[in-house]
């Protein structure tokens, strides 16, 4: 049986639209929308994300060396679309041992990033844009075009690294686990929208992460 929605703020239980609200909502933060269960990490969970995504499915292209897809996850219902998607990838450290990353794209509010990210509140707050970047990023969309994007990196869990800009008008989220998995930031990611046409990547998808069911 596939697992229930949950809060996309805290990883909670929601009540589901019933007779007399059309909402999900979480006990502690009210309306949001809902977290559905992580896709596996193959065509088929790649194409359930991409039937629903209303922001970009980011993806480094090509990826780091020895690094696999290893899922995906949206936040949004058949009537809202998936306002919040997320690529799960693992691959080794460039320090020691493996490492994950998580890539997430958000409209504001939603606050998927800000749980991954183990930060209070559920946008970036304080932290973006008053300072110099930390690390850049260059995203192609809307066919061949590419955009600088610019990162901020923030103080969220101490087993983690967290950077987030904004690109298309969406925020953008890197997690990185352990802490020093922050190193792979110095080298510019090239990212990719899955959505964009053509986008028929032959990625190389691992066993599920663990990290999606947090």
């Amino acid at each position: 049986m596939r697992a229930e929605p949950t809060c996309p703020r805290c990883g909670g239980p929601l009540r589901a639209p019933g007779l007399w609200s059309n909402d999900w909502a979480c006990a502690v933060h009210g309306t949001v929308l809902p977290r559905q269960p992580a896709r596996r990490p193959s065509p088929e969970g790649l194409a359930a994300v991409l039937r629903d995504a209303r922001v970009p499915l980011w993806a480094p292209w090509p990826l780091p060396p020895g690094w696999l897809v290893t899922g995906f996850l949206d936040v949004g219902d058949e009537r809202s679309g998936a306002r919040a998607c997320a690529v799960a990838l693992s691959g080794p450290g460039l320090l020691q041992g493996p490492a994950d990353m998580l890539l997430i794209a958000e409209e504001p509010g939603v606050g998927l990033g800000a749980y991954y990210a183990g930060l209070d509140g559920f946008d970036a707050g304080k932290g973006c844009n008053d300072s110099a970047p930390h690390a850049k990023a260059q995203v192609r969309a809307n066919g061949t075009r590419t955009h600088p994007v610019a990162l901020w990196a923030l103080d969220g869990g101490p087993d983690r690294a967290v950077y987030v800009g904004e690109a298309l008008g969406i925020w953008l989220w890197t997690v990185l686990w352990p802490a020093d998995a922050g190193v792979l930031m110095l080298d510019r990611l090239e990212l990719l929208d899955l959505r964009e046409p053509g986008m028929d990547l032959d990625l190389p998808y691992g066993a599920a992460s663990p990290r999606l069911n947090e």
